[in-house]
């Protein structure tokens, strides 16, 4: 069998979320002798892909402007034979009769399209409704985006498969200290922090995750007062409001931006932290909570979306549309050492559902039955 796959998700320097969801699957593919995989990318592969095999390669086209409207679709229909193609991301191909499947990671843009520029939100309504309603099959990330799927696109819900992500299990775990400060220095962190993951974006609701932390600092305890935020991410978009609440809130000397942080540092930097808070207005899985837990750190998420559900009772949930909900989170941990303690327990307990070699032998499995009988 002949799989065609998208891998431009995989393809980028500085990954997140849907670029580590594929860049994990494509190293999980690469390892199967049983299939054939093409990849198809509008750039050369970058060196930390997998490294082309006869059962494993690259076709590498243009334009590189609407890539998978123009170019793509003409691979497709003149180049080598595929049975089944695989989309890591929101957009397939058009005009094929390929038997397609494509991955959504979340339904955001329907929630809070206020909150995307306005050609992204274009692209993300339009273009993903075209992929959700010609694909055959769709892969989710959770129960909560399937859910969603099926109520706002009326899809038969034995259409979609959930496979949940997974993390690295060699980086992501408990760091010595030795480890955590020399990592520490480079970031210029003193003492004690609160750390935050993800892309810079209006979504991430960092600025009232802002608001919160500076009514944390004015509380009379110690603890709290001393205590630095970490965010880690890329610049996203609009976030120019993100920089301007913590100058008019006179954080600075407070809150630590450290931009995108490598792949090497990222462990350490967690496993330093006393707590991880993710209080996101909307997530399709939300890698770095999981990747939070496996180093030992306690996890304050969203009660909203999917977080509830890869969390469980591992975490504690809070209203991302109230301040004081996010602050009682944050200082249930900081001032709770059983809390604290229990939280890392179930953790690593929780961690132990999610595995990219389980998220990839689950996608095979579907791919495959869809190749056979064009629906699995």
């Amino acid at each position: 069998m002949i799989i065609g796959i998208d891998g431009n998700e995989a393809n980028v320097k500085n990954r997140v979320g849907s670029g580590i969801y594929a860049f994990e699957l494509l190293k999980q593919f690469a390892k199967y002798k049983n299939y054939r995989f093409k990849i198809f990318l509008k750039d050369n592969p970058l060196p930390d892909l997998p490294i082309k095999s006869r059962d494993f390669t690259y076709s590498v086209f243009g334009p590189k402007k609407l890539w998978t409207r123009i170019g793509l679709p003409l691979k497709l229909v003149f180049g080598e034979k595929i049975d089944v193609f695989f989309t890591m991301g929101h957009y397939s191909p058009h005009l094929t009769n390929i038997p397609l499947a494509v991955t959504i990671f979340d339904l955001s843009y329907l929630h809070y399209p206020q909150l995307f520029k306005k050609n992204d939100l274009y692209q993300l309504t339009n273009w993903s409704k075209y992929s959700i309603l010609k694909s055959k099959h769709i892969f989710t990330i959770s129960k909560a985006t399937k859910d969603d799927l099926v109520k706002n696109y009326k899809i038969n819900p034995s259409k979609i498969t959930i496979t949940y992500p997974g993390y690295d299990k060699e980086r992501f775990k408990p760091q010595s200290v030795n480890k955590i400060e020399p990592i520490k220095r480079k970031y210029k962190i003193r003492g004690n922090y609160i750390i935050f993951i993800g892309t810079l974006q209006p979504r991430k609701n960092i600025e009232r995750l802002i608001e919160a932390f500076a009514q944390l600092t004015q509380y009379s305890s110690l603890i709290t007062q001393n205590y630095q935020l970490v965010i880690v991410g890329k610049k996203g978009w609009l976030y120019d409001s993100i920089f301007e609440r913590v100058k008019n809130l006179k954080l600075e000397d407070k809150i630590i931006f450290t931009n995108y942080v490598t792949d090497s540092d990222l462990p350490a930097l967690i496993s330093g932290a006393k707590a991880f808070v993710l209080p996101s207005l909307w997530e399709g899985f939300g890698i770095p909570v999981v990747e939070a837990q496996a180093c030992g750190v306690p996890v304050v998420i969203s009660n909203v979306s999917s977080l509830p559900e890869i969390v469980g009772e591992s975490g504690i949930l809070v209203d991302p549309q109230n301040a004081e909900s996010i602050i009682q989170g944050v200082k249930k941990i900081l001032t709770n050492d059983k809390i604290n303690s229990d939280l890392v327990k179930k953790g690593f307990l929780n961690i132990k559902r999610f595995s990219w070699q389980s998220c990839a032998q689950q996608s095979l499995q579907t791919l495959e039955k869809l190749a056979s009988r064009g629906n699995p």
